[in-house]
Parts: structure tokens; sequence; C-alpha cells
């Protein structure tokens, strides 16, 4: 069994299609601010004035002549007349059904709406596909309609913004009295009723979407709100983005006052559960009911531990903090008058360690910690008593805290209070004997937080300048089928996580129109003047995303039959366009490792690293806004349900220890990089290099560190003092990455390693006289070193690549692989290759795939005359030395394509008579013809038949590969070069490839079984996710390898040398015998080969008679 590795192919931000105007969705429009005038941002106190508006609502309807608000005391007063005026001539007919026909408007509304996402449905139904489809689909990527400005037709590009790299494009540019400057007739969306009731060409301003300040104004609330079902494009936004550029790493970095955070919850690490005067909470009780046995008493003890927690909150270098108040600590028994002195101190006592480390807070007032005595008196949240006692906390808090708090979250994750606390009984109070009950507990969490976000503005907005929201967290869902119905239940499992708390909020103070069909009588209404309290109550978006949620305590309930995933990006997307793009702070993001796990924990890194590229993306290319990124958790604590039995603190705490001892891990080290970066700029080692590094701190570094070993263990460089460089001989042990890569192959078990050379960097000018004398050493200390190990190399020559230059700089400037000095130029590479790596190396492969679709029929030409060039080369040079073969492979399984190239190869020197025929039909004339010196040039030049084979999709019937080539090239031996299957990188228990290495390997072991084919040997593809992500049998995660479930059952396929009946004594692997070159003459020359043996058997026929008859005369004398 052998291994297949290829060269490092770097996918660039250039590849990434950003935006594609041709395919945008149609949204609602906006107006925009002229390109040379872009908006500037108000000054703090300006920000934070009230806006010179009246107060109250806007009138209900407007005349068509109507372009601006009406304003001063005199305007009042005529609207105020007109209103009266028009009420009086109102007939008593019409003043009497006005209840009836509210009902009938709003019902028809909801029609409306339903219809409009249907269409929106169809529409996106041939652009969206299924999870694998998607993966491998290609398009135009299309910028979001919530981000993109209203253009007039291409004639008049100069309404349309100048796009900022890194950042969401800004908003409309606003007038001194509150509305849009520029303007721009919306269009009528398809399947939507028009917005009769508005102003055309003007429009109130939303106050939500503004930095903060004053009082808010009614009216800037009742302004206009998002349109929903907008979000419903998302799946077919992303299924026609290019592919495999969109899912490319990209370099950049995120907005310069991006906020990045870190948080904790109160339960989870503050311990100290009853001291000081703290009362129980409901996870007290909980914790200590039934058969648990374990609780979340001690934590992280946090309580005592405020200075190792900000210790660790600086050496992250965070600009915000995360963390919750709690509720029983301050207030025992839920109530003001129980109010606890030392709780208050304590909180007191972090925020002002947290100013002194020049971090801003976060705080969330309710991180599902509810006093017990609120759950055992009145039935917890269940009740409205509850939702005033919240609001009186939350005005304590307010004015005990709110002075250093900018940031307010009132209530973490109600979907997780209502429908887990009330509803599964999962988590705290765990209550589950009434199927209603969790939505009558969400709708108090939706009125309390409403009030306290209206006290907050009343009371305290204009002297502290704070903002409020309430943390929404959601899963991601993708369609498990390419139709409308399966996207409109995507869409509702949405909405019934994540919308039924986010449309109240964003939208039009209603619940999502799925849940109320689907739900009716079980679901609570509001009343109107609760949606009109309710709505607009959230300066930004907050979203929880990761464990805690996703892949945990969603269940198949709420997937509505589709296919769960992992995906911020379109989860960012999705809100951005279903809510009128506001400003998204991610309070919550991360993963988690085993409880087992110490201080390396690549698992939660890559996770880590995953999340936050994605949301990089979501600002740089996708255009919104998202505004800070919350990495999920600072220390390890008590995780809800699942306890002690997983860790997710970027900071490991030894539960054993009497100090609970913080100690970073590996993720702790990535983010604290991230954020001094902001990012992922493209640094030099991120660039595509010329050659290979070695090991430059070890030998050539001439600075001196200084190891602080008190605090973080960072080595710090000393300025000012430096050493001489040694001066020493070059050995392979300077190359750090041979010794972990071949004992990353050893451990495979794998007899031989499959590995492309890079033509390009090993003679980067051309002349194999002067070639990269680095990069050829390490090719040349790589071989070694497989040998050592007991791994034959087996080496490409040239890998074709389309995305990044593989010949020559010469060559690849001047017509490529269609330059006549091509074939030659490679053949002189293919003897330098021989000549200085030969001697390690049995098995050369010329060109590797170059039956590409990309490859035109010429270049194949040239192509096919490189490589018998570079095959005559070594046979009359090196074979009789070296005893190694050379060959040239062919990619697909398909006549049309592998016969292209090996029929000239393996058959009569010409390209096939069918597809001559086939191309002759279709009036071409692109395939070239040989000359007789050709034919012969090519004809032959082979040892063995190499043949890749990969797929996307299960392959279970893979013996139909070595059959056709035994039935059109007789006994060839074949060798299997690269298969292998595409996972999902972050699946490290690769189920799917398991499956299929097993059955394609069964497969071929068929073939040489059962068909008679002469089979070899097989390399899986690819040894690690470095290089070609999600084909890996080591998982890439930073710079830990984490062994994938596959590569252990490779193994044990190799270890048993195949499939062995249980009982049998396990086979060995044979190894290659020593070469037989007169059986190569016999099987090539067959001709030759009689002439060859006839001579010799004369030969030795006259040698016998000589000997007899001398021996006879020698006897006579």
């Amino acid at each position: 069994m052998d291994h297949s590795e290829n060269e490092d192919i770097s996918l660039k931000r250039t590849d990434i299609a950003d935006k594609d105007a041709a395919d945008k969705p149609r949204g609602r429009k906006r107006a925009a601010a002229p390109v040379d005038e872009p908006e500037k941002p108000k000054p703090e106190d300006e920000q934070n004035s009230p806006p010179k508006k009246r107060r109250g609502r806007p009138p209900k309807s407007a005349s068509a002549n109507q372009e601006t608000p009406v304003k001063g005391k005199r305007g009042r007063k005529k609207a105020a007349a007109s209103s009266e005026q028009a009420a009086a001539s109102s007939s008593e007919q019409a003043a009497a059904s006005s209840e009836q026909a509210a009902a009938s408007s709003e019902q028809a509304a909801a029609s409306s709406e339903q219809a409009a996402s249907e269409e929106v449905a169809s529409e996106e139904v041939a652009a969206t596909t299924t999870t694998e489809e998607v993966e491998n689909e290609e398009g135009s990527s299309v910028t979001t309609p919530a981000t993109t400005p209203a253009t007039t037709p291409a004639t008049t590009p100069a309404t349309t913004p100048a796009k900022r790299r890194g950042r969401p494009p800004r908003t409309p540019r606003k007038s001194e009295e509150g509305t849009v400057s520029a303007e721009v007739t919306p269009q009528k969306r398809r399947g939507r009723p028009p917005k009769s009731a508005q102003p055309v060409a003007k429009k109130p301003t939303d106050a939500r979407n503004q930095q903060a300040g004053g009082d808010e104004q009614q009216e800037e609330r009742n302004g206009a709100f998002a349109k929903p079902k907008d979000g419903l494009r998302t799946w077919g936004r992303f299924g026609k983005l290019p592919y495999p550029g969109d899912k490319a790493f990209l370099h950049d970095t995120f907005p310069e006052h991006f906020m990045w955070a870190v948080g904790t919850a109160a339960y989870q690490v503050e311990g100290a559960h009853d001291r000081d005067g703290k009362g129980l909470s409901i996870w007290d009780t909980f914790t200590r009911g039934g058969t648990r046995m374990v609780t979340g008493d001690v934590g992280s003890d946090s309580y005592h531990n405020v200075h190792a927690d900000v210790r660790a909150i600086k050496q992250l270098g965070v600009s915000h903090y995360r963390f919750s108040l709690s509720w029983p600590r301050l207030f025992p028994n839920g109530t003001r008058e129980s109010l606890n002195e030392a709780g208050v101190g304590y909180y007191r006592t972090l925020l002002k360690r947290l100013k002194e480390a020049r971090v801003e807070p976060v705080v969330t007032l309710y991180h599902w910690d509810l006093p017990d005595h609120l759950q055992q008196a009145f039935g917890g949240w269940s009740s409205p008593r509850v939702v005033d006692l919240f609001v009186d906390y939350a005005d304590f808090c307010f004015q005990t805290f709110g002075d250093d708090v900018k940031y307010w979250i009132t209530i973490d994750n109600p979907f997780m209070v209502a429908w887990h606390g009330y509803g599964t009984g999962v988590v705290a109070p765990g209550i589950k004997n009434d199927p209603d009950l969790p939505f009558r507990v969400g709708h108090n969490l939706l009125k309390a937080h409403a009030a306290a976000w209206h006290l907050y503005r009343r009371r305290y907005r204009s002297r502290q300048r704070g903002k409020l929201s309430m943390a929404l967290a959601s899963h991601w869902i993708k369609p498990s089928r390419t139709r409308r119905e399966n996207l409109q239940e995507c869409q509702c499992s949405l909405d019934h996580v994540l919308g039924w708390f986010a449309r109240p909020l964003f939208t039009d103070g209603e619940y999502p129109p799925c849940m109320r069909q689907r739900l009716g009588s079980r679901l609570p209404s509001f009343t109107r003047e609760e949606r009109e309290e309710i709505r607009g109550t959230a300066d930004f978006f907050a979203l929880s995303h990761g464990a805690s949620l996703s892949f945990h305590l969603i269940n198949d309930s709420l997937k509505f039959g589709q296919n769960e995933d992992l995906d911020l990006r379109m989860l960012l997307y999705w809100v951005n366009a279903e809510y009128d793009a506001p400003p998204i702070l991610v309070v919550q993001s991360g993963w988690y490792v085993l409880g087992n796990t110490n201080i390396e924990d690549p698992k939660h890194m890559y996770y880590l690293k995953r999340f936050i590229v994605e949301t990089l993306k979501s600002i740089s290319i996708d255009r919104v806004n998202v505004i800070g990124y919350t990495a999920w958790s600072l220390v390890d604590g008590f995780e809800w349900n699942r306890e002690y039995g997983i860790r997710t603190g970027l900071y490991y705490v030894d539960f054993h220890t009497p100090d609970m001892k913080r100690e970073p891990k590996t993720s702790a080290t990535f983010y604290r990089a991230l954020i001094q970066r902001n990012g992922f700029p493209e640094l030099p080692e991120n660039r595509p290099t010329q050659g290979v590094e070695t090991t430059p701190t070890q030998f050539a570094d001439p600075s001196v560190y200084l190891w602080n070993r008190s605090s973080d263990g960072e080595l710090k460089r000393l300025t000012g003092f430096s050493v001489s460089p040694l001066d020493r001989a070059t050995h392979c042990a300077n190359y750090a990455t041979i010794r972990q890569q071949v004992n990353e192959i050893r451990q495979v078990g794998v007899s031989h390693f499959h590995f492309s050379l890079n033509w390009s960097a090993l003679v980067p000018t051309g002349n194999v006289s002067l070639p990269n004398a680095t990069l050829l050493r390490y090719y040349r200390c790589f071989t070694q070193q497989l040998l050592a190990a007991g791994v034959s190399p087996v080496i490409t020559l040239w890998h074709h690549t389309s995305d990044t230059p593989s010949l020559p700089a010469p060559l690849h400037t001047t017509n490529k692989w269609l330059n006549r000095e091509a074939p030659e130029a490679f053949a002189a590479y293919a003897l330098l290759c021989y000549r200085e790596l030969g001697e390690h190396v049995k098995l050369w492969i010329t060109l590797n795939e170059p039956n590409d679709e990309t490859v035109g029929y010429q270049e194949g030409h040239q192509m096919l005359r490189a490589h018998a060039l570079a095959w005559h080369a070594y046979h009359r040079h090196f074979r009789h030395a070296q005893g190694g073969q050379d060959v040239e492979p062919a990619k697909r399984v398909l006549d049309f394509r592998v016969g292209w190239f090996a029929e000239p190869i393996f058959g009569q020197g010409d390209y096939p008579v069918g597809m001559r025929s086939w191309l002759r039909q279709l009036n071409s004339l692109d395939l070239p013809v040989f000359n007789e010196e050709d034919r012969q040039l090519v004809k032959g030049t082979f040892d063995f038949f190499a043949i890749s084979h990969f797929s996307t999709d299960l392959v279970t019937h893979a013996k139909e590969d070595s059959p056709v080539v035994k039935q059109h090239y007789s006994d060839v031996p074949i060798y299997v070069m690269a298969n292998g299957v595409q996972e999902d990188p972050a699946r490290f228990k690769d189920s799917l490839r398991v499956y299929y290495l097993y059955n394609y390997i069964n497969e071929a072991l068929k073939a040489s079984t059962l068909d008679g084919v002469n089979l070899k040997g097989y390399f899986a593809y690819a040894l690690s996710d470095m290089r070609d992500p999600g084909f890996g049998l080591y998982g890439q995660v930073h710079d830990e390898v984490i062994v994938k479930a596959s590569l252990s059952n490779y193994r044990n396929i190799i270890e048993h040398n195949g499939f062995p009946v249980q009982g049998v004594v396990p086979q060995q692997c044979p190894r290659n015998p020593h070469p037989c070159l007169g059986c190569q003459v016999l099987t090539k020359r067959p001709l030759l080969g009689f002439l060859t043996l006839l001579g010799s058997g004369f030969l030795i026929t006259l040698g016998l008679v000589i000997y007899y008859a001398a021996k006879r005369r020698k006897e006579c004398y």
C-alpha cells in the first residue's frame, strides 16, 4: 500500500469573486450617497444629542406630493386640524368596521408576505443545491441586497458609492433634517405590495442604525423597517459563488476599530455559590435534583480570582470583555429589598480592574441564573410578575454600574431559556410538562427586554451613552433537496429559533408568519400597543453561535427535515438580509474539547480560526456590518448540561488545585497573535515561496531572546544585542519540516510515498545549469530520509495546476507548453532530476494528469513529446545504472480522456481512432497529426500504467478502472497513483473517507484477484489537509497535526495486506523485486526478444559444439 501527496497549491484572495452586479438579487432599493461626498461620522456630542424632531408617532398616511416630515408647531397644528377634519368626514360604518378592516389588512399582509417568500424560493431553487452540490458549483458572487445601495441603470454609475476594502459600505448620507439626501425612486419588488403608506422620495430616519445617543423618538422607531424574507435568498446566493475560490483562505484584516472580545457567564465561572450573602439560583437547585451529582458550586472560582482573570484578559490583548451579573448574588431573593452589598462590591472591583487594563466591559444582565426564590414563588419566567422584577433589577444595574458600561445585553439566548428551560427540561429550571409553556415564557422574555430598553432610553442613555440588545443564538441549516419546499423549511427552521425573537425586535413587533401558521393559538399574540413597544428595541444585533446551541440542543423537530450545518458566514449574511443590515456584534462564538484535554486544544483552535475567517469574509466580501467578535470562553468552567465533560476556555483551569491555576492553551496563543495582527494579513510566510526555508532560528538568527518564565512564557527579543551566526555546513537536519513529515508518513505504514517536484521553483530561470540549490538539496534530503524510514519515494516531475505557474518563467510567459522549446526544456529538467535524485528513486512519473479539461490538443501534443524525450533520456543514460521505471499517467477512466494520452504511448503511437472520428464529425481540426518520427518517439515509452481517480461522491464499484485498462493495453502493470474523496476538514472522524477507502480498495482487490488485472500498487490521496484541504488523512489545525479516523483504518488495511478472513494469519506486503531488464525487452519488443533468444540459443549451441570438439581432440592425444 502506498500514499500520494502533491505540492502545495495556494489560492489567493484574487480568486474570490467579490461582487457581480448582474446577479444581484432583487431587493429593497436605497438612496445612494454621491461618490465624491462620503458620509462623515458625526461628533460624539452630536451623535448623542436628541434629534430635532417632534415627539409622537408620524401620521399614518401621507399625500402623494409630500416629501418631508411635518416639523414645527405650525406644522403640527395643521396636521392635527387635517387629521380631525379627515376623521369627521369618515362614515360611521367605516368607523364601526375599522377593527375588522385592520384584522383583514394584517391577514392580507401575512398572506402577501408568504406569497412573496414562495416566489423568492422558486427563483432560488435553480441556484440552490444540496450540500454536496453547493460545494462544487461555480458561478458569480452576488452582493447582498441589504448592503447594496440602490443604483440607477448602467448609464448613471455616479450614484453607486465607492466600496471600501475590508469594511461594509456606509449608510446613505443624511441631510440636516434627517432625510435621505439623494432622491432615488425605489422599484417595486415582485410578489410584494407597494409601500403606499410612505413617502416616495424620502422617509424618516431609522434611529436604530445611528451610533447612539439621546432620547430616541417614537417616530424614529416607527420608520421604515426591514421587509422580511430577504434572508430566503441566502442559499441561492452562496450556491452561485465560485468554487473553490470562495472556499479559499482569505488573507485580509478587520476594520480599524473592530471589537475583539472574550466572554464568560456568571454561573459557569464565579463559584462561591453560598459565599458573602449570595442567594440560590435555579441552577443551584437544578444541579442538585434527580440523579445529577455535579454542580457549578465552584466553577473556576472567578469570585476569588479577579486578578488572575484580568491578567489573562490583558495577555490576550482584547478590547472588550463580556461577563454576566449574577441576579441572585446582587438580589438574593430576586427583589431590591434583599440587596447584597458584597455582590455589588465584587462587580465594582471587576469593572475597576478592567478599566485599569483599558478593557471595555460588555455586561449581560441575565445569563440563565434566575433567583430560585422567583421560580418557587411565581413560576419563574412564566409569570408576568417576574417581568416587572427584572425591570427593577435592570434599573438598579444601570444606576449602579452604568457609568462604566457602554454595551449591555439584557437576556442571553432567550430560545435556550424558553425552549430548553421550560420545554425539554434539558437546562434549569428543567420544566417539561407543558408543550405551550415555552411560548408563553418567550413572550414574557421579549416584554422584559423591551421594558428594560425603554427604561434605559428614558433615564440613562443621554448621560451614560450606552447601547442595549438581546443576545440571540442560532444554528444554520441547509436544504436537503433542491426544491422550493426545502428552502421554505430552512427559512422556517431559522424563524423558529432565531426569528422567534429577532423579528419582533428588528422588523414589525410580531412573530414570524411561519410560527403563527404552524402554532396557531398555541403562540401568544401581541396587542397593537405591545408591538409598538417591542419593535426597534435593539441598538445592535447581538448574535451567539457555537457549541452551546448548534449540534447539541437543536432537536430534529426544529430542523424540519433539513440538514444542520456549521456556517457562521451564511448565518451572518442571512441576518443582514433578513433584518435590514443591522450592526452585528458576535457576542459568543467558539467550540469545545473533551474534559480530559490539557493546554493543547487544536480542535478548539481550528473552529475558532474557521469562525473568524468566516466573519472576515462576511465583512470583506459580503459587506455585512459586523462590528465585533467574542471568543468563548475566557477560562474553563461548568458547561451547563455537559457539566465538566467538555472545556471551552482559552485558558486551562486545573480544577484540582486550590487556586484554580490558569494556563493559556494553544487557542489562546493563536487568538492573541490574531488580535495583534487584526486579522490575517498576507505576511511573507503566507505568500507562495520559491524554494524551501531551512531552520533560521537555530543556526542563523543573530538575535538574543529573553525567556519570560514568570508570566506567559513568551520569548522577547532584546534590542541592541546580537551574536555572530555559526559558520557550519548545511545538513539535512536544517530542514525542520522533513522530520515531522517523514514521521507522519511512517505512522501510516505505507511502503511508498508519491509527491511532486516543482519545476518552476527548481529551475526558475529555465536554465538547468542554474538550479535552485536549496530546494534541490531539500528534495535530496527528503528522499534519503524516506528511504531511511523504509518508504520508497515515487516522484512526479510535473504536476498540472491551473491556478499557479507550473512552468519556469521564460516558458510561462511565452505560450507555455505551446512554446516549441518546451519539450526539450522539460527533457533537460528531467535529466537534472534523474542525475541528482535518481540514486534514491525507482519510480518516476513524468507528467501527472496532463489531460485536464483546460489543456488543449496542441498543448497535449507537446506534452506527449516532452514525456517521450524524458523517457528516452532516462532509458539511454540512467536505466542501466539506477534500474528505475518511468511512465506517463492518465486521469479518468473514460476512453476519450484516457485514450488521448494512453493510446500514443501504450498503443500504436497515434491518437485513438474513435477520438479522431468524433472530432471530424464536429468539424474540428484541433487534434494534431503525428509524423513518423514523433510516432516512433512516443510509442512504447512506458514501464507501467499509472492512473489517478478522484470522486466527490462515494464510489463503490471502482474495479471498472483497471479492467478497462487491461482490455485495451493487455497485461500492462497498473498503479493507482492517487485516489481519494473530499470531506469537510473539520470532521476528524471522517466516516465518509473511511467508507470510501474501504470500498475502493476492496474493489481494487477484486480487480486483481477476480479479473486478473496486473495491479501493482495503490496510493491513497492525500497525506495532509495542509496542501489539499478535505483530502488528508491528517488534519491540520494551525501548527497542530490531527490523526483522522481514516488514517487508522487505512493503516489497518495495510497491516493485514487487504481483507483477510478472520482467523487467517495476516499476509505481508510484498516489496518490489529487482527490475528484470530482459523481461522488459520481451514485454515491449517481442520480435527483438525472439531474435535475442534465438541468437542466444545459437551461441550456446555453438559453444557446446566447440567445447566437446576440443575435449575429444584432447582425448585423442
